[in-house]
Parts: C-alpha cells; sequence; structure tokens
C-alpha cells in the first residue's frame, strides 16, 4: 500500500464522512445474526497492522472524519490502542464498537478519552434471552455491567437493539438501558447477511438500509472496501491493491453507489442505523 499524505480535501472524497475499519473477524460471542459470522475461531484476516495504518492516515488525508473499530469484537486485535491513538493524533474522531463483555482496567482511560466513543449491542433484559442470541452464557451479565461502568465514568456510550427472536423483549431492552444511564439507543430489525441470511440465498443489496456509500464506507480484514459493513458482499476494489483514494474515484466504486437502494423519504443524510444500529432510527425503503 501507498501512503497518501496530502493536505485534506476541503469535502471528504466521495463524500465520506465516517469509515467503518471491520480490523478482525475474531469475537468471544457468535451471535445468531452476525453480519461477518464472526466468533473464537475466525482470524484477523490479511490485513496488517501496516495496512491498517496506512488506510487511517489516507482516511484523514482525504477529509473523513470518523473512523469506527469494529468486529469481530476489535478490542481482541493487538493493535486497537494503536489505531485508536494513530486516529486521534490525526484530527479523526473514534468509535470503538464492542460488545463490552471483557473490559482491561487499562482500556477505561481510552475510551474515555476526547474524540473517543464507544459504541454496543444489547438485545434483552432477560439474561437468558440476551445469551441466546449471542451464544454465549454470561454475556448479558458482563455486557450489563460494563455499560454501567461506562456511564459511571461519563464516557459516551451509545447501544443498539437489533430484533431477532419472535417476541423478543426489546422494548424492555430499551428501558434497562435508559434506567442505566445510556441516552443514545436505536432499533434496527435483523437483515439477512452472514449467519442471518437463510442457507444458500444469493446476498442481496436489497437488504440494505440505502445510505451504504452515502457518507460512509467500510475497509473489511482481507482489504476489501464497502459501501458498509453489511454490503461486504459487493466489494469495490481491495486497499492492499489499490490506495483509498484512487477506489472511492474508480468506477467500481461509482457502480457500486448507484446499485444501492435509495433510502425512504424523509431519512436524514447521516442515518446509520441499519450498518450501525444505534445511532439514528432505522431507514430501510422496505422496512
Amino acid at each position: 500500500m501507498t501512503t497518501l499524505l496530502e493536505s485534506p480535501t476541503a469535502s471528504p472524497a466521495a463524500g465520506i464522512r465516517s469509515l467503518e475499519l471491520e480490523i478482525t473477524g475474531k469475537c468471544q460471542l457468535t451471535c445468531t445474526h452476525c453480519l461477518s459470522e464472526s466468533g473464537p475461531q475466525a482470524t484477523h484476516g490479511t490485513m496488517t497492522p501496516a495496512d491498517w495504518r496506512e488506510v487511517i492516515t489516507d482516511a484523514a488525508a482525504l477529509g473523513i472524519t470518523t473512523i469506527q473499530l469494529i468486529g469481530g469484537e476489535p478490542t481482541v486485535h493487538p493493535n486497537w490502542r494503536d489505531f485508536t491513538e494513530q486516529g486521534l493524533l490525526l484530527g479523526l474522531h473514534v468509535e470503538i464498537y464492542s460488545n463490552l463483555f471483557h473490559v482491561a482496567p487499562g482500556w477505561w482511560d481510552v475510551f474515555a478519552r476526547d474524540g473517543v466513543t464507544l459504541g454496543t449491542s444489547y438485545y434483552s433484559d432477560d439474561p437468558d434471552e440476551h445469551d441466546k442470541i449471542t451464544g454465549r452464557a454470561g454475556s448479558y451479565a458482563r455486557t450489563r455491567c460494563n455499560i454501567r461502568e461506562a456511564v459511571t465514568r461519563g464516557i459516551t456510550i451509545r447501544a443498539g437493539i437489533v430484533d431477532i427472536l419472535p417476541g423478543q423483549r426489546v422494548a424492555e431492552a430499551r428501558t434497562e438501558l435508559e434506567s442505566m444511564g445510556v441516552k443514545h439507543i436505536n432499533t434496527d430489525r435483523v437483515r439477512a447477511v452472514g449467519r442471518a441470511a437463510l442457507p444458500g440465498a444469493t446476498p442481496t443489496l436489497d437488504e440494505m438500509c440505502g445510505r451504504c456509500t452515502r457518507g460512509r464506507a467500510a475497509i473489511l480484514p482481507n482489504g476489501d472496501l464497502a459501501g458498509c459493513v453489511l454490503s461486504r458482499d459487493f466489494p469495490a476494489g481491495n486497499v492492499q491493491e489499490t490506495r483509498l483514494a484512487e477506489l472511492f474515484g474508480g468506477q467500481a466504486w461509482a457502480e457500486l453507489s448507484a446499485r444501492i437502494p435509495a433510502p425512504r423519504a424523509g431519512c436524514t443524510p447521516d442515518d446509520s442505523n441499519d450498518c450501525d444500529p444505534a445511532n439514528t432510527e432505522a431507514c430501510d425503503p422496505a422496512y
């Protein structure tokens, strides 16, 4: 990869303001709806730490303002704190989207830094139902405990609830999060990507919210550029082969953008609920 060192442009390249960096497929959980089919046996992919550092440098130079470290579980990557530090030094806002199953004591200071926010997923106020979705006994108790700790420390945290199971206690989960002091909560439906896809089904862009490529993009663990982490089956080049600026200006990115279904009327330009279900109300013409 070639590092891009030019000064930031007046407007971000291709209008991209937020870049999701899926730095690993490894995760302590095996959620039934996982978009990447992550789990304990997954890998960090083919992207090296040097590759990720160059992507972060390129993103800042291109005028992108936010990077999100996501997985899998980003905190299992040995270099996630280095990536966070680099992003902050380059003036980027960094969000760490963690399942909060495990938080080492020294990580809280990273989460509390200016320019860093924390995102997480929550599924139910019923421990058994939550753990059924995550595939890990005890995940409800550990995630809940760490959410409370984040709020107590004054760390900016937002939570997303994905509606997966029939009769799932979604409303009750929201109420519980609110009672813990979480102020930014949103809900999305499960989407037929990864483990949530029907066996043998062909991936389709109809499952997308309409905001992939429109203000956001993602880099996957193998270096593929996608419209968001959910549209992973439709790559538009690879950052291990072509620099980010060229990809955003290329024909493959333009064609992918043209194929993304338009969002329904009334959706805000910054909607990111469906790629990251914790920011705004779900935005999907087929919802």
